[in-house]
């Protein structure tokens, strides 16, 4: 088996619960058989809310030796005192810089992949951080406009793309097209098949009007835009089906018949993914040229500091990261 270098872990909003599923993913890193990772940010926000062993690390490469015994950090300091839940602009640049390292070592190598903690957005955007989120910027970083990106949520029985994101449901159907949606696809079909060993991927896509619009008599975006996207990766060999009534394609029985499921809005997607696997959900930006993971919830700043913090999807998001890192390793090895 091929040997990968460690993960970087940016740990977020250093008020928020991201020092502390950090730390908890590590202290639980034997049984769920974690891969070797570094946390980056304040050491500050971590012994505020964990008594465990922290080892600082001077880079990347001192991380391996260090993991059994404690957590590597690579430190970002942060100017001024850390307090679990209580953000200021402070936490915010130490967490914006904690991202810029870890990003920064990841594309260089370094790092095998990256994973990266909740932010606030709000305060971030008071500091002049211009990007909708941790996607578009670390897609910026790498070099991909965020376009070519796609934004996929998985859980251990379903994985979902919203082809729409953080935009007012009003405007939805003005934003589908079928240009959109095979883009989409495309992007999901290669990174199903290159990150996670899906030789064939299946893809089923949602309709957007209730019954997926009984044949346009309650609207016409599935006959206008899903139908054509289909048919259209259809004919290029990409396994694509719909569109399907959503209120009946996320059942046990139904998500057996996809690997993903292509969605037209944000809350369409997410809404099932969370009620599966609200603790265990990843975010995964694909169509970039490194992996990027991310727990599926934010800072958590109403519960931060009192150890109450679930690391199941931290848990998971280093686990998928390493996951598609080690497959793509081996295909650099293989090939």
């Amino acid at each position: 088996m091929t040997i990968l270098s460690p993960l970087a872990v940016a740990m977020g909003d250093p008020a928020g619960i991201g020092p502390e599923i950090v730390a908890k993913a590590w202290a639980r890193r034997r049984e769920e058989r974690l891969a070797p990772f570094f946390a980056v940010g304040d050491a500050r926000a971590i012994a505020a809310v964990w008594g465990g062993p922290v080892e600082r690390i001077a880079g990347p490469d001192e991380a391996a030796a260090a993991f059994d015994d404690a957590l590597p950090l690579l430190s970002v300091a942060c100017a001024s005192q850390v307090v679990p839940g209580h953000p200021d602009l402070d936490g915010a640049r130490c967490a914006l810089h904690a991202l810029e390292l870890a990003t920064g070592l990841t594309s260089a190598g370094a790092a095998s992949a990256l994973v990266t903690g909740p932010v606030s957005k709000a305060q971030m955007y008071q500091i002049g951080f211009t990007h909708p989120g941790q996607t578009e910027f670390v897609a910026e970083r790498v070099g991909v406009a965020s376009s070519a990106t796609v934004m996929m949520l998985a859980g251990p029985t379903l994985r979902v793309v919203p082809a729409t994101t953080h935009v007012p449901f009003r405007e939805v159907p003005g934003l589908l097209s079928p240009e959109l949606l095979i883009a989409k696809a495309r992007v999901t079909a290669r990174a199903l098949a290159r990150d996670f060993g899906i030789v064939s991927p299946r893809l089923a896509f949602a309709g957007l009007n209730p019954h997926a619009g009984e044949q346009g008599a309650i609207g016409r975006e599935e006959i206008d835009i899903i139908t054509p996207a289909v048919e259209a990766l259809r004919a290029e060999g990409i396994d694509a089906t719909g569109p399907l009534a959503a209120d009946t394609m996320f059942h046990g029985r139904a998500r057996a018949t996809y690997d993903a499921a292509i969605c037209c809005y944000h809350d369409q997607a997410l809404v099932p993914l969370k009620t599966l696997h609200f603790d265990e959900g990843v975010n995964i930006t694909l169509g970039l040229p490194i992996i990027r993971t991310s727990p599926d919830h934010g800072t958590a700043f109403g519960i931060a500091g009192q150890d109450r913090a679930e690391p199941g999807a931290m848990i998971a998001a280093i686990r998928l990261a390493a996951d598609a890192a080690r497959r793509r390793l081996d295909a650099l090895v293989t090939a």
